[in-house]
């Protein structure tokens, strides 16, 4: 022992229960020991307690006295003398790795921490984020200290993990950690195939009888092949002389995608502020906006003259660039950094706005979005949006119930 004490790191394991802290702490203060770091685990009933003390007497007295007193509430105790604080060793974490599975399987995950080793990363910390209605587990990662993943070109990381996602059948989400991933403030949505389910245009189509021909060119416009305005303009060219009505009646057809009214509940309680930019018609999804109490909206309006439409689009266009633009205009009024927004979308045309947030999120998207968005999610319910910004299933469950509005729909 020397002048400054001997480090001892006590790991008590048992069954989790109300006291342990409090016996060990009991335990320690007799011994006047300095505390230096605690760590906490509990898996499904099971507690794992890590401390490190500095023993300024006897240790091999310290260890006498924690054992017995472990041992008269049935814990295990195992303590380790001279464990030394290596400041070049220590796990400064980098990286978040959330991973997202319906189920998550044991291959599966393997293969994730074995690209992670590949790339010289270590996994410092695991932690369940959801169980509903995908199991999410989010990882803090960070580089092998003297030649870890330091060495690896930028997006080496995303890359390797992207591919075992692929192959995996799980979605791999790569965020840096820190203040930047936790201080996002305004999230803009797309509606069709991302906020609801089906495309508007398309709906719309259906009653001019010409569902099959707008679809084929939706297609090709949210695949990038073609230009979404020359698009629109051939899409919306079809509904000339449809009465004004419809537009109402689709409107009220609309469905939200699973997860997005507690999506869009537990981000406001956050305070961010919620919209949405589309490349459909405000006319069909103002109702929407209200319902859901979104602070901004971007969209398309449809020319009508007489109570009927004409078939064309007037003013300004809301296309691929015309989406980045919405989202810059609504990041200034509301004096939010664009670093600190985020941009959720599923096709081409929603490439510019995800790649100007400074976290875009491809949601069932199209292979053209998926290779430029930060994240790509691949599970039919949104909320999983709040897993990847770091908000547990837990958090949004505990709020829900005091406003009396949890409930979990059963998933086929």
């Amino acid at each position: 022992m020397t002048d400054t004490g001997t480090s001892v790191l006590i790991t008590v394991t048992g069954p989790d229960r109300p006291g342990v802290s409090s016996v060990l702490f009991a335990a320690l203060t007799r011994h006047g020991v300095d505390l230096v770091d605690v760590e906490q685990v509990v898996v499904r009933g099971r507690l794992t307690l890590g401390v490190v003390v500095v023993a300024h007497h006897d240790p091999e007295d310290l260890q006498e006295i924690v054992e017995q007193a472990m041992a008269s509430i049935s814990m295990q105790v195992h303590t380790s003398l001279e464990v030394r604080d290596d400041p070049a060793a220590r796990r400064r974490s980098t990286h978040v790795v959330v991973v997202l599975g319906r189920p998550i399987t044991a291959r599966a995950f393997g293969a994730v921490a074995q690209a992670l080793a590949d790339v010289g990363a270590n996994i410092d910390a695991i932690r369940r984020v959801a169980d509903y209605p995908v199991t999410g587990l989010e990882l803090l990662v960070s580089p092998e200290p003297g030649g870890g993943s330091e060495n690896h070109p930028p997006g080496t990381l995303r890359a390797r993990l992207v591919e075992v996602a692929r192959n995996a059948g799980v979605d791999v989400a790569v965020e840096r950690a820190g203040l930047s991933r936790r201080s996002k403030r305004l999230i803009v949505f797309d509606v069709d195939s991302t906020l609801v389910q089906g495309e508007v245009i398309e709906m719309l189509a259906a009653r001019a009888g010409a569902e099959a021909e707008v679809r084929a060119v939706t297609e090709e416009a949210m695949r990038g092949e073609l230009d979404f305005t020359e698009s629109l303009r051939r899409r919306v060219a079809v509904l000339a002389g449809l009465p004004e009505g419809v537009l109402d009646e689709v409107a009220a057809e609309l469905e939200l995608t699973p997860g997005a009214r507690t999506t869009i509940r537990t981000l406001k309680r956050l305070g961010f502020r919620c919209g949405v930019v589309s490349g459909g018609f405000t006319r069909v999804i103002s109702g929407l906006v209200d319902e859901l109490g979104l602070d901004f909206c971007a969209a398309n309006e449809l020319e009508v003259v007489d109570g009927r439409l004409t078939g064309r689009v007037v003013g300004e266009v809301v296309d691929r660039p015309g989406k980045a633009v919405a989202l810059r205009r609504f990041a200034d009024e509301s004096g939010v950094p664009l670093e600190q927004c985020v941009a959720v979308g599923d096709g081409a045309n929603d490439i510019d706005m995800l790649s100007t947030a400074g976290l875009g999120v491809a949601f069932n998207a199209k292979p053209a979005l998926r290779e430029v968005a930060d994240t790509a999610l691949s599970h039919p319910y949104l909320d999983v949006v709040l897993f990847v910004l770091g908000i547990t299933r837990d958090e949004v469950e505990r709020a829900d119930a005091a406003e009396g509005v949890l409930r979990r729909v059963p998933i086929a």
